[in-house]
Parts: C-alpha cells; sequence; structure tokens
C-alpha cells in the first residue's frame, strides 16, 4: 500500500524551472490561465505564503513559486515521495481533515483539479478559508460539466464535475468572495464534447494511474502527437490572453479566484 511508503527528507536541490509536465499541452494550457489570473488579482510581489492543497507530485509548485515560498499538503504518499525528491515542502495529509495550520496563516491558497477527488468539498474550502489570512485568495480549478463525464473521470477517481453555478454557490458557502470566474479550455470543448461522446462504450486509451496501479504516483495523461500538441498549446496561449478580459462562457474546466474578505 502507498501509506506504507517511507517517505524521504525534501532534498536540498534547487526548484527545477521545468518538468516533463509542462511539456503537454493541457498543463501548459492550465498554466499560462492560473498565472495569467493570478497576476492580475494578487498583490506584486514575491514574498507569499503559498498552501497548494492536493499538490500531487508537485507539479505546480515551482510555478506557484514565483509568488513565494509553497507549502503542499498531499494525501497519497507516492506523489509526496516525489515531491520532496523534487526539493518541495509537501506533507503527508488528508485534506478532508482540519488543516495542521492556524487560522490566518497563508496570503494564498490553491486546490487546482482537487476538490472533485473529494467527497466532502466544501471541507476543503471551508478549512482554506481559516488557514487564509484577511484579505487572502483562494484559487481552485475543476473539471467542467457532470455530461462530461468520461473514461478520463474515472481514472482520476472522481466523484463529480461541476458547472460555474455550483462551484461560486459553494466558494461563497464558505465565505468568499469571487473575484474572477471562468470557463477554460473554451476552444477545444467544442472538440472535446463530441469525442467523448463518440468514445463512450469503446475501447479507451490504456493510461496509466496511481488510482489503478500501485507503482505508479499519478495518471498518466493522454498522448497528443507533437503536431497536435503544438496547435493545442498555441491555442491555450491565446486563451489565456483572451480571460486576461473576459470570463468564458463554457468549456471543459473551470477557474476562480475569490478572496477572503479583509
Amino acid at each position: 500500500m502507498s501509506e506504507n511508503i517511507e517517505l524521504p527528507p525534501i532534498a536540498d536541490v534547487p526548484i527545477p524551472d521545468h518538468i516533463p509536465e509542462d511539456d503537454h499541452w493541457w498543463f501548459a494550457s492550465r498554466t499560462l490561465v492560473i498565472n495569467t489570473l493570478m497576476k492580475q488579482v494578487l498583490p506584486r510581489t514575491d514574498g507569499l505564503q503559498l498552501l497548494d492543497i492536493g499538490c500531487g507530485a508537485g507539479n505546480m509548485i515551482h510555478h506557484l513559486s514565483r509568488y513565494g515560498h509553497v507549502k503542499g499538503l498531499e494525501v497519497d504518499a507516492r506523489p509526496v515521495r516525489q515531491a520532496r525528491l523534487r526539493g518541495y515542502d509537501v506533507d503527508l495529509f488528508d485534506a478532508q481533515d482540519p488543516f495542521p495550520f492556524e487560522d490566518g496563516t497563508f496570503d494564498v491558497a490553491t486546490a487546482l483539479d482537487v476538490i472533485e477527488h473529494v467527497d466532502d468539498d466544501m471541507a476543503v474550502l471551508k478549512e482554506a478559508f481559516r488557514v487564509l489570512k484577511p484579505g487572502g485568495h483562494m484559487v481552485v480549478t475543476v473539471p467542467a460539466f457532470m455530461f462530461l463525464w468520461s473514461h478520463n473521470d474515472e481514472i482520476n477517481a472522481h466523484k463529480r464535475r461541476y458547472t460555474a453555478g455550483e462551484l461560486e454557490s459553494k466558494m461563497q458557502a464558505a465565505g468568499f468572495s469571487l473575484r474572477r470566474l471562468s470557463y477554460n479550455n473554451f476552444f477545444v470543448f467544442p472538440l472535446a464534447a463530441p469525442l467523448i461522446m463518440l468514445r463512450r462504450g469503446r475501447k479507451e486509451p490504456e493510461l496509466a494511474s496511481h488510482h489503478l496501479q500501485e507503482d505508479e504516483y499519478q495518471v498518466e495523461m493522454e498522448p497528443a502527437s507533437p503536431a497536435v500538441n503544438s496547435v493545442l498549446s498555441v491555442v491555450g496561449k491565446i486563451e489565456a490572453q483572451l480571460i486576461k478580459s473576459l470570463n468564458l462562457p463554457f468549456g471543459t474546466s473551470l477557474i476562480a479566484i475569490a478572496q477572503k474578505p479583509a
């Protein structure tokens, strides 16, 4: 069982500028959108205290580190081990339990494709609210629309997908005020939705998943040919520019940035 993995100390190595996941169009596009909105909303400083909830192997920590020090929490020992080998400050912890921090500890909390995995998403949002400083910000990304449920949701052990209205209601119920709420993967949506429908009942790509295989530490992204990956990466750059000035009306994912009242 993954819980029996001996966790190494945090490696004394520089935080990497780049990891292999950055090359996949989905990760690259999501990162661009997250950074675009964070730069728009957060204070202009690199001295913030950040909490990355459900951080996995720390695939976003090197990006988040440009804003300050990042503390990571992750429920599975296998990605925690990988994160620590990368030099990330990550602890093994179930985010559905009360967080091991005092009230008002962090400037920013992130839950990047996390709350769809847990039974009690409100527990995570309420604890994030508690440990944020007054005026602090919460960044959340989630998959959108239950009608897009697919094999990818199954191998990721998702519990649900969200609409913008559902995510807004939950974040407001946790105490937050929304600063930005937008769908993303807007341009991909018209291609992805029919493809998901066509694949139902057919053989799906065989992708590794730590939810299914003990020797994996994360879910494998569906490969794209170099040409497709390049095109979709460019599409992601266009979308990141568009989302600067407007909230997109649909997409395969959602991003929200909310604030704890000062």
